[in-house]
C-alpha cells in the first residue's frame, strides 16, 4: 500500500549536465551531516557528477536566503569570467598558429598530432541548476523557533521567485531531536535528504526545457 504522504513515484532525469548547489546551516550538525549525504547521494544516482556539486555551510538556517542569493551569483560571474577566459585562449592560439606560418611542412605538426587537451572531470562551468537549501529547526521555550522558520522560509521563496533559478526547500522543523533524526534517516528511516536531491534535478531539468519552450 502506497504512503499518503510523500512527493509520490520519483520522477527519472538525466542530471549529467547539471551543476547543482548545496548550502547548509551548521546547527545540529549530526542531523544536518545526514540530510546533506542524502541530498548528495540522490544527485549522484541521477548522473549529477562529483565535481559539479558544490557544498558551502553557513552558520544558521536564519542565513540560508542571503548565502543562496550570492551563491548563484557568484556561479553566474564565476561563469563569465570562464567565457572570457576560454575565448581569449582560443584569440592566443589562433595568433600562435599564425605566426607559424614559416615553418616548412616538415616542421608542422601532423593533423594527427593535433588533440584538443580536456582536463578529466573537469567541472561545468555554469550558473547553478538548482540549489538545495538545508537547516534544522527544533522548537525550544522561546518564539525564536518561529520567527526564524518563518524568516527563512519566506527568504528562500523570495529569492527563487526573484532569480528564477529553483531552490529546494530543505529546511526541517521539528517539535524535537528524536524527529529530526527521524526525517534524516538516522536510525533507520527515510531520509529527506534524498528527496531534496531528486527534486534538485527534476526541477533542473524542466527548468532548461521550459525556458526553451518545451514541456517534458
Amino acid at each position: 500500500m502506497n504512503p499518503l504522504k510523500g512527493p509520490g513515484e520519483a520522477q527519472i532525469h538525466d542530471g549529467s549536465n547539471l551543476r547543482i548547489a548545496i548550502v547548509h546551516a551548521r546547527w545540529n550538525t549530526a542531523i544536518i551531516s545526514a540530510l546533506v549525504s542524502g541530498a548528495r547521494k540522490a544527485l549522484l544516482a541521477s548522473g549529477v557528477k562529483e565535481e559539479n556539486i558544490v557544498v558551502q555551510d553557513v552558520p544558521g538556517s536564519y542565513e540560508l536566503p542571503l548565502a543562496v542569493q550570492r551563491m548563484y551569483a557568484s556561479s553566474q560571474v564565476e561563469s563569465s569570467n570562464h567565457t572570457i577566459t576560454s575565448a581569449t585562449s582560443a584569440v592566443t592560439d589562433l595568433l600562435s598558429s599564425a605566426s607559424m606560418t614559416d615553418l616548412t611542412s616538415s616542421e608542422k605538426p601532423k593533423e594527427s598530432e593535433k588533440t584538443t587537451k580536456k582536463a578529466p572531470n573537469a567541472p561545468i562551468i555554469q550558473p547553478f541548476s538548482a540549489i538545495i537549501a538545508i537547516g534544522v529547526l527544533i522548537k525550544g521555550e522561546t518564539m525564536h523557533f518561529e520567527y526564524i522558520a518563518d524568516a527563512t522560509s519566506h527568504g528562500l521563496m523570495r529569492v527563487q521567485l526573484d532569480l528564477g533559478v529553483p531552490v529546494v526547500f530543505g529546511l526541517l522543523t521539528v517539535l524535537n531531536e528524536e524527529q529530526g533524526k527521524a526525517r534524516a534517516g538516522i536510525g533507520g528511516g527515510h531520509c529527506h535528504g534524498e528527496d531534496w536531491g531528486r527534486a534538485a534535478v527534476e526541477l533542473g531539468v524542466k527548468r532548461v526545457a521550459w525556458g526553451e519552450g518545451k514541456f517534458i
